[in-house]
């Protein structure tokens, strides 16, 4: 079995686990819950040995590199992230309703990697750019910060929604999320995580760019909205320690922020830039 067949089950693995979370949530029942956590860390496990066979792959082939160098080994490390991240997020406030708004993220990751004809699933050598021992520290940082950042933008929209019908008592379905505060408190938190991460991952690729292209920063597209994402994410710490802000502005803050990380993952791939060897 090769690596791409093994991370192609992983797809609906996590599939699965979505759906799980999804029915323990709408109809109230525990056991398609406990079902999800154990499926989710199913499809962990199969990530990992995924990635890991991929790696010792790179090698047979004579290329011997890890597997964090184009658009299909980021997506799938993307989802090996957020479904650890969450994991950890589920045993630490026991709520399993966060993971149906969560586990489709890292679903959707994959499928992206596993279907989409944009996305060659082909191990191939690095490209001199790459040849670096800073490439592992610099995907790692940024790929936690994204995930982080996924998460907290799945719990912000659970924040407003619930905040919308909070005049609906009898909305059953809104009554199993957990506390406004909690919501407004675990977006806090992880966008920190996010934060700490992705500064990590912006300096690690400054150095990086240094050694690669005898520049700390050249304004490429990707460091451009790295920098404008990190400025959004700054603005919602900022907000909160010194301005007081909870609630509905953190939460939109939240989201606008993993949409700027969306576009700096994906969007700027059709610009032109030093990044653009990220489209395979």
């Amino acid at each position: 079995m090769s690596s791409s067949y093994l991370l192609s089950i992983v797809t609906f693995v996590y599939g699965l686990a979505a759906l799980l979370y999804i029915v323990s949530w709408i109809f109230k029942k525990p056991l398609p819950g406990k079902i999800a956590t154990w499926t989710t860390l199913a499809g962990v496990a199969g990530n990992t040995i995924g990635m890991i066979m991929r790696w010792v792959e790179s090698y047979r082939m004579g290329i011997g590199h890890a597997p964090l160098s184009n658009m299909y080994e980021s997506l799938v490390f993307f989802s090996w992230t957020i479904a650890v991240i969450y994991l950890v997020i589920e045993r630490s406030y026991k709520n399993r309703i966060i993971g149906a708004f969560a586990t489709p993220l890292a679903f959707l990751a994959m499928a992206y990697a596993s279907l989409s004809p944009n996305v060659s699933d082909r191990i191939q050598p690095l490209i001199p750019a790459l040849k670096s021992n800073w490439l592992i520290a610099h995907v790692i940082t940024c790929f936690l910060g994204y995930a982080a950042f996924a998460i907290a933008f799945g719990v912000s929209v659970m924040y407003l929604v619930k905040r919308r019908a909070a005049g609906d008592a009898e909305n059953r379905l809104l009554a199993r999320f957990p506390d406004s505060d909690v919501l407004d408190e675990v977006t806090h938190q992880l966008v920190m995580f996010g934060f700490l991460f992705l500064s990590i991952g912006i300096i690690t690729g400054a150095v990086w760019a240094n050694s690669a292209w005898g520049s700390y920063w050249s304004w490429d597209p990707k460091e451009t909205w790295s920098l404008i994402t990190w400025f959004i994410y700054a603005t919602l710490l900022h907000a909160r320690k010194m301005r007081g802000w909870h609630g509905k502005r953190i939460a939109y803050l939240s989201i606008i922020g993993f949409m700027a990380v969306i576009f700096t993952y994906f969007g700027v791939n059709l610009l032109p830039g030093l990044h653009s060897y990220a489209k395979g």
